[in-house]
């Protein structure tokens, strides 16, 4: 249900929302606001964010309003210049609708902000060195956004993360010249992560990995020439894909199928 199928009228504080008493009055004979669609004084954020919407002139005048998603919506409309001073809000809904509007030199205080969706919100704006002081970031999700912005020649230095889940994010980036490191990796997702980017040539060294989909992803794409202890793998799925692809090249084929293939020859 959205907030435009709520019937009810009442704002912060819980009490009816009354348009006579209203100081903008003037604005819903002219259809600037409208009872439950667009109204500043509503409880409900989309209601308030409407009516910015279509009163952007006003927003000034709310930004220091004592709801704070009043404050969020008015800075989305607010002059860019009283933004500042709102990264300072207790609440960090304020301080990211101020941030996601302003210039870069701003924000970057913002990388140690106590709430983590900042910090990460923050992570998906800023670029190349200035993300490097959130590498070590106390949340994981931060750090995931870090490693989904770096460039990834730069991703080698989240390489030993504490969090496999960052290691993943790593694995799926990172320049090829680092990809090996992360195949010897102590979590088999973020091996089978790497596996996947490795070239044919650089597989074969994952041949016994102890997980099977790792060794599968090795059947399927190293050199057939490579995959031979394979066909003997304890996984029939890698078995199968062994067999089928070395079969395919011409190697392992059964004796019968060698015979008839020598008589055939010139």
């Amino acid at each position: 249900m959205s907030t435009d199928d709520i019937d009810a009228a009442v704002d912060w504080l819980g009490a009816p929302v009354d348009c006579g008493a209203c100081a903008h009055h003037d604005r819903l004979a002219a259809g600037k606001c409208k009872p439950l669609r667009a109204c500043v004084f509503d409880r409900y954020a989309r209601r308030i964010d409407r009516f910015f919407d279509w009163n952007p002139d006003l927003a000034r005048d709310y930004v220091a309003h004592d709801y704070f998603e009043v404050r969020a919506c008015a800075a989305k409309a607010a002059e860019i210049f009283l933004l500042p001073a709102m990264l300072d809000d207790p609440e960090e809904a304020v301080r990211w609708s101020a941030a996601r509007r302003l210039p870069r030199r701003y924000i970057l205080r913002l990388r140690s902000d106590p709430h983590r969706e900042v910090r990460i919100r923050i992570a998906g704006r800023l670029e190349g060195a200035d993300l490097l002081p959130m590498m070590s970031d106390v949340d994981y999700a931060v750090r995931q956004a870090v490693a989904k912005k770096l460039p990834p020649d730069m991703l080698v230095l989240m390489i030993n993360d504490a969090d496999p889940a960052v290691r993943r994010v790593v694995a799926s980036r990172i320049a090829q010249a680092a990809l090996m490191r992360l195949a010897g990796d102590a979590d088999p997702v973020v091996r089978l992560e790497a596996a996947k980017r490795l070239e044919p040539v650089d597989l074969r060294a994952l041949r016994k990995d102890p997980d099977w989909r790792i060794r599968y992803e090795v059947a399927q794409r190293a050199e057939a020439e490579a995959i031979g202890p394979l066909v003997n793998d304890d996984d029939p799925l890698v078995r199968e894909c062994a067999t089928q692809r070395r079969t395919a090249a011409g190697l392992d084929l059964p004796s019968n199928v060698i015979v008839a293939q020598k008589r055939s020859d010139p």
